[in-house]
C-alpha cells in the first residue's frame, strides 16, 4: 500500500525556510508573540510594533522582505498604511499581507486596493500562514524582478 499523507511518518519542519525578514503590525499582544513564536525558523527573523506609525518608524531604519499588517490599528489604520507604503517605492519590493479579523467585500477590496500582496482571515491557522507567506513572498519577487526589468510594475 502506497504511503499518503494522512498515514506517511511525521517529522516537524520549518515552512520558512530562507533568510526573510518579517515585520508583523499588530496591537494585540498575544498576537505578536504567537507571530514570533510561529513565523520565526533559524532563517526567518520575525520583529513585531504595535501601532503603524512604529511600524512606518522602523521601516525607516530596516528593510524587511515582508510586513503582515493588521487592519483595526489604534491611530492610523492598517489600510492607510498599506496605502502609504505602496507609494513609497523604497518599498515597492516589500510584500504586504493584511491580517485582520474581518472578511467582508469591503475589507478585502479596501486591502487590496491600498496595495496589499495577500490577505488572511484571524483566528490565523499558524502553520497554513506560513506556506502563504513562503508563496507570498516568492510571487512578489517575481513580480517585483518582473518590474524591474522594465515589465509590469508591481
Amino acid at each position: 500500500m502506497m504511503p499518503s499523507a494522512h498515514n506517511a511518518p511525521k517529522r516537524f519542519t520549518f515552512v520558512l525556510d530562507e533568510a526573510v525578514r518579517i515585520l508583523v503590525v499588530d496591537d494585540d499582544p498575544i498576537q505578536r508573540e504567537f507571530s514570533q513564536v510561529y513565523l520565526a525558523s533559524p532563517k526567518a527573523v520575525v520583529e513585531t510594533v504595535e501601532s503603524a506609525e512604529a511600524a512606518a518608524a522602523l521601516l525607516q531604519e530596516q528593510r524587511y522582505d515582508a510586513a503582515l499588517i493588521d487592519v483595526d490599528l489604534g491611530g492610523m489604520d492598517g489600510i492607510a498604511l498599506v496605502r502609504r507604503l505602496r507609494t513609497d517605492p523604497r518599498y515597492d519590493d516589500m510584500a504586504v499581507m493584511v491580517i485582520t479579523g474581518r472578511e467582508d467585500m469591503i475589507s478585502i477590496d479596501a486591502a487590496f486596493e491600498a496595495g496589499a500582496t495577500s490577505f488572511t482571515v484571524k483566528p490565523v491557522n499558524w502553520r497554513l500562514l506560513n506556506h502563504q507567506l513562503k508563496f507570498m513572498l516568492r510571487a512578489h519577487r517575481a513580480l517585483y524582478e518582473k518590474a524591474s526589468q522594465g515589465g509590469n510594475t508591481v
